[in-house]
This record gives C-alpha cells, sequence and structure tokens, in this order.
C-alpha cells in the first residue's frame, strides 16, 4: 500500500539547532556560524586567537614545538557548488536557480608519512573537490575516507610519497589546566602560523544535551582558516583539533575551542576500520535534576546491559572512569566517545558514601535519533531481519512526528529507503534525515508491522 504525502512541513523541523538561533554569513569566502543570542556566549565554527601575554614567564621550548609541527599542518581549500534563487531567470523561462561554485579554507593535520590528514567535517562538507596545499607550496587533490558530522571530523588522503611531515597523536586525558599549547594553522589564508596559550578549561559542552562533547577550551590565538588546525603541546604531539571560537564578530575574542585527539583518533580509527563510527555506550539513563552534584547519577539501568550486569545500581553516582575523573555528563561523554564497544572500562561510583568500583564491558549504541523528523531510530536484529524477509533498515522505537502520527506510522515500522538509498543502519537513517532541510523533495519508504510497504512524500 502507497500513500503519498504531497509537499509537507516535517515536524519538529525548526528542532534544537545548538546555541541558539544560527545564521550564515559568507567572510573572506569562508563559511562562517554565528550565534545570534545575546545572552549567551557565542560559538562560532573555524577559528581563534590569543591575548598578548607576558613573554618573559613563557617556557624556551616553543621553537622545538613549533618547528616540529609548522610543516604537518596544511591548507585546505573546499570547492562546493551551491544553488541559490535567481528571480530573473524566470523571464527567460528558467526554474529561478542558479548554480554557483562557493570556496571554503581551513586547515588540516597530516597525522601519517604517506598521506593521512585529518580536519573538521565543517571545513569540507559538501565539497566536490579538496584541495591540500602543503607548507613548502606543493599542491595535491584530496580524496575523502569519511567523515563523523557529529563529532566534526573528517579524514583525507592525499598521494604525496611515503615520507611526509607528521604529528603523534598525543594523550589528551593527560592535558592539565594551566599547561601552555600551541595553535598551529592557517587563518586567513596565513599559512603556517603558530600561536600560543594554555589550556583553560576541560570537558566543556558547546552544543547542549545533542551532541555533547568534551572539548579543550584554550586562549591561543585561532581565527576563520584555523579550523582543522592543530592543537599541540610543548612536546609537538597533537593534543586536538581546533573547531571552535568563541565570538560576536566571527573573530577571535578570547578563548577556541578543541577535539580532544583521543577522540579525533578514535573517530579516524573507527572510519578506516569500519568506514563508520562505532558509538559505545554504559548501558544507563542519566539523572540530571541536581545540577549542584559533582559526577553522574545513574537515573536508570537498561535492561540486560552490562552495567546492570556489572553491578551498578541506579542512584549511583560515576565520579570516575578509568583514572579520569568524571565531574559533570560532557566528562563522561567524551571518555566514552572515546573508546569503542567491547572494551573494557573500570567505574568508580560513590554509594551510600562509599566509592565502589566496577569492572564494565561497553556495549554498541543501538539506538539514534532523528531530531528533525522527532524519530528514536534503532538497528534491527537477525531476527527481526529474518521474520520481515529484509536485509536492512531502521526500526522506529518511538515518534513525535505530527505527519507520521496522522497517518498512524510510529513504533514498529522499519525504514527501508530514504531517496531509493537502501537503509542498512539506524545511524545511516538518522543521518540523512537530520541532513534534511525541507527545501528539497525527500521519499521515505517503511514496511509497517504487517510487512506491507508504505511510501511518504515529503
Amino acid at each position: 500500500m502507497k500513500k503519498l504525502l504531497g509537499i509537507l512541513g516535517v515536524a519538529f523541523l525548526g528542532g534544537a539547532v545548538a546555541l541558539g538561533g544560527y545564521k550564515l554569513l559568507l567572510e573572506d569566502n569562508q563559511t562562517i556560524v554565528r550565534v545570534q543570542e545575546e545572552d549567551s556566549v557565542p560559538v562560532v565554527r573555524t577559528s581563534y586567537t590569543n591575548p598578548i601575554m607576558n613573554t618573559s614567564s613563557m617556557p624556551t621550548n616553543f621553537t622545538e614545538a613549533a618547528e616540529s609541527t609548522v610543516h604537518a599542518v596544511v591548507h585546505v581549500k573546499n570547492t562546493a557548488i551551491r544553488t541559490q534563487q535567481d528571480p530573473m531567470s524566470f523571464f527567460f523561462g528558467g526554474r529561478g536557480t542558479r548554480q554557483y561554485e562557493q570556496v571554503g579554507t581551513g586547515s588540516g593535520v597530516i597525522i601519517s608519512p604517506d598521506g593521512y590528514i585529518v580536519t573538521n567535517n565543517h571545513v569540507i562538507e559538501g565539497a566536490k573537490d579538496i584541495e591540500i596545499t602543503l607548507n613548502n607550496r606543493k599542491k595535491y587533490k584530496a580524496s575523502l575516507i569519511g567523515a563523523d558530522k557529529n563529532r566534526d571530523i573528517a579524514l583525507l588522503k592525499i598521494d604525496a610519497g611515503k615520507d611526509l611531515p607528521n604529528i603523534p597523536f598525543g594523550n589528551s586525558d593527560n592535558i592539565k589546566i594551566g599547561e601552555w599549547v600551541l595553535a598551529v594553522g592557517n587563518p586567513y589564508n596565513l599559512t603556517s602560523t603558530v600561536t600560543a596559550g594554555i589550556v583553560s578549561a576541560k570537558g566543556r559542552d558547546l552544543e547542549g544535551n545533542r551532541n555533547i562533547e568534551s572539548f579543550i577550551q584554550t586562549d591561543a590565538a585561532v581565527n576563520p582558516g584555523n579550523s582543522g588546525g592543530a592543537l599541540v603541546n610543548t612536546r609537538g604531539e597533537l593534543i586536538g583539533i581546533n573547531t571552535a571560537i568563541s565570538s560576536r564578530t566571527g573573530s577571535f575574542i578570547g578563548y577556541s575551542f578543541a577535539v580532544p585527539s583521543n577522540i579525533a583518533k578514535k573517530i579516524i580509527d573507527d572510519l578506516l576500520e569500519f568506514g563508520s563510527v562505532q558509538e559505545a555506550i554504559l548501558g544507563i539513563g542519566v539523572d540530571s535534576s541536581d545540577e549542584e552534584l559533582e559526577g553522574v547519577k545513574i537515573g536508570s539501568m537498561e535492561e540486560g546491559s552490562e552495567a546492570l550486569r556489572a553491578g551498578l545500581k541506579e542512584g549511583d553516582v560515576i565520579v570516575k572512569v578509568n583514572d579520569v575523573k568524571i565531574a559533570k555528563f560532557s566528562d563522561l561523554k567524551g571518555q566514552l566517545t572515546a573508546k569503542r564497544p567491547g572494551e573494557y572500562v573500570a567505574v568508580t561510583v560513590k554509594r551510600d558514601g562509599e566509592d565502589l568500583i566496577k569492572k564494565v564491558k561497553l556495549s554498541k549504541r543501538v539506538t539514534f535519533r532523528a531530531y528533525r523528523f522527532g524519530l528514536e531510530l534503532k538497528d534491527m536484529t537477525a531476527k527481526e531481519l529474518k521474520k520481515l524477509g529484509i536485509d536492512g533498515g531502521a526500526k522506529i522505537t518511538k515518534s513525535n512526528n505530527k505527519v507520521f502520527e496522522y497517518y498512524n506510522v510510529g513504533a514498529g515500522y522499519v525504514i527501508t529507503q530514504i531517496n531509493a538509498v537502501k537503509i542498512t543502519s539506524a545511524s545511516q537513517a538518522a543521518e540523512i534525515l537530520e541532513n534534511y532541510t525541507g527545501k528539497q523533495r525527500m521519499s521515505v519508504q517503511l514496511m509497517n508491522p504487517s510487512g506491507q510497504t508504505e511510501v511518504y512524500r515529503f
């Protein structure tokens, strides 16, 4: 049975864009996302800069760290095809739109001698052509190996021999507040720029409750074009990928934020080995009612979860994962993001005034949310696939979508195709739905609990 819907607005399309309303503005061929909220600290994705410091108190080994890293940071040029309204074309029988090339720039970090490069996803998103310029001015075409939009990390590859300068990964868990760091990148197309600052804070959450990450906050100077560049310690080790700045103007005014290297490395390893990110979970629900609590309180336990088997209980307060202190949820999220399903972690909890340590095996995340569509999706089990006679799909477990609810589409339905693309996992379906803007047509094919196919067009 097929049901065709006309072009309809998807419920909750305006759902929670991080940090308040965003506005796109083009500055020097670079796309900047700027927060309009006046009562909160705005965050701009792309770059950073740092205040004047007393140079007499600086460590003397900055030159060594700079020399060992500056040649491994590259300039990234992204050429994308955009479409815009062109009212004049109606007079000549056109369709009212025109296509044009948009060029954006950023930075990247060579992480292997054979040419693998890590950068931010927003630096290369939508690119039809990616050009890498090395510090010696040589240019190469890059191929996209994979990307993780949620954590804003992308992996590129160039063919430029097997002896490229590269930066080794450091352990971002070991950095301390007040520690000196260097930001290396290409702000405003000024290549080979190195700035210094200190780690101002750890475990920063910049995007509310949707994509919580444990960002490193520094006061090292970063500006548009620095995105995707290196944050290194004084030993020249990569401890973060510069990603965003705090700004009301689009330029650096004091603080910058970087994805920790442990998270970036884990994402890269997953992309290389699996082609997608493997998300690890404890199998708990969080009780965030007490804002003054230091730690993460367990509010619920998933039935049959590894956390339950390990002896964790509702009401326990998680204060450590391995040897890393957990003061808030972003700390816990950061630790889990840097680990894979199947790994064991030592979880320290406070229970009735005592500290207990439980060894927990991390599980694979199987539930994903498509916020724009108001859907919660999960991966299909082998038994479910066999019962329906299909080899892939994403099962709806919850729905707040008014359009779907009108047609009684909800829990138990399985998304099998979106725009004729076969759906193999919940994460794939959630990503495609999240990218829907309402400006383009979308066809969603589902299988109802009775095994019949239904098609909805938005």
